[in-house]
């Protein structure tokens, strides 16, 4: 390897619900190694196939960062930090935790959810954490950071654990009142024939069919979130409603972890990340602004479009002491 285990190389995943990011970065913030794979989700709590799939992705990066042909001695880093989705629970951590270690990857493991990924990315370096995150993808998440080292966060468990939002929610409400729209129970809507449209469908019926029986996979719900935003945008009052809640939500959700931290006065960022919110819909993010102003005015929102991997990478830049240099190496890779 170009840099060894005595030289401190450090190990950084963030694993989302849609991909996975694995980079191997060296003490003074250069990026050696990178892979990126599918996303993480250990279904059932089958902790050891979830990350027998990351396995894969970390050989990948560590071998782009050393000699063709010479295989890389274990352990490969210093330290590995791993921001994992699904990483919902405090016996979740622990579990994933241990798996991780007991591969012998790093001579450190540090594990937590991917949202810390995100506000870690959205915070400046070089000074105690603080603020909050909401990431807004395929789900929805918040997680906090008060001074010393206090935390927010939620469950998030989908509707078990009272979740409202994401790309998957934001595609089923779309859905919902498309198909009341077209057969009478709920009043008129553009959706009801833009979201056919987008798959070359003639109506609502059809894109039921069509979606039920996996003439269009349920993968590719995710493709409607656009198509919401578009006729929200020209001014359908269903899509504006949906669009009003998401907002209210994320709102809500960051007002919620900044009170717990006793920063609800301060000014203090609120990062804003994920598929859904990283776009910056018009709508949606002056709703969330303006929302923000009401309820913490001392709210900074902050949106990161950087891969979430910088944050799993500057954590570990942390974790390690690095120097302040490596820092800024580390985010011009990715700016």
């Amino acid at each position: 390897m170009g840099v060894t285990r005595a030289d401190g190389a450090l190990l950084a995943v963030d694993a989302g619900n849609s991909k996975t990011d694995v980079v191997l970065v060296g003490p003074d913030g250069v990026v050696l190694g990178a892979a990126r794979g599918g996303g993480f989700q250990p279904q059932g709590g089958d902790v050891r196939s979830a990350v027998d799939g990351l396995a894969e992705l970390v050989e990948r990066a560590v071998a782009g960062a050393g000699a063709a042909g010479r295989p890389a001695p274990l352990p490969y880093a210093a330290r590995v930090q791993a921001c994992l989705a699904n990483c919902d629970l405090p016996v979740e951590e622990e579990r994933l935790t241990a798996e991780i270690a007991a591969r012998g990857w790093g001579r450190a493991v540090a594990v937590a959810n991917d949202t810390f990924a995100l506000l870690r990315a959205g915070l400046p370096d070089g000074s105690e954490p603080v603020g909050v995150a909401v990431v807004c993808g395929a789900g929805i998440n918040c997680a906090g950071l008060g001074p010393g080292g206090r935390t927010a966060r939620f469950p998030a468990l989908g509707r078990l654990s009272g979740d409202r939002g994401g790309g998957t929610d934001l595609a089923e409400e779309a859905l919902w009142w498309a198909a009341r729209a077209a057969d009478g129970r709920g009043g008129p809507t553009a959706l009801a024939d833009a979201l056919p449209a987008r798959f070359g469908l003639a109506g609502m019926p059809a894109l039921i069919e069509a979606l039920h029986l996996g003439a269009v996979a349920a993968a590719r719900r995710h493709e409607l979130v656009p198509v919401l935003f578009a006729v929200a945008a020209a001014g359908d009052p269903v899509a504006r409603g949906i669009v009003a809640r998401q907002a209210e939500e994320v709102v809500t959700m960051a007002a919620v972890a900044l009170g717990r931290l006793g920063l609800l006065g301060a000014q203090v960022p609120v990062v804003l990340g994920g598929g859904v919110l990283a776009a910056r819909h018009p709508l949606l993010h002056e709703q969330v602004a303006a929302g923000l102003a009401r309820r913490a005015p001392g709210a900074v929102p902050v949106v990161v479009t950087a891969p979430p991997v910088l944050g799993a990478a500057l954590l570990a830049l942390d974790g390690a002491g690095a120097p302040a240099a490596a820092y800024g190496r580390l985010r011009a890779h990715y700016a």
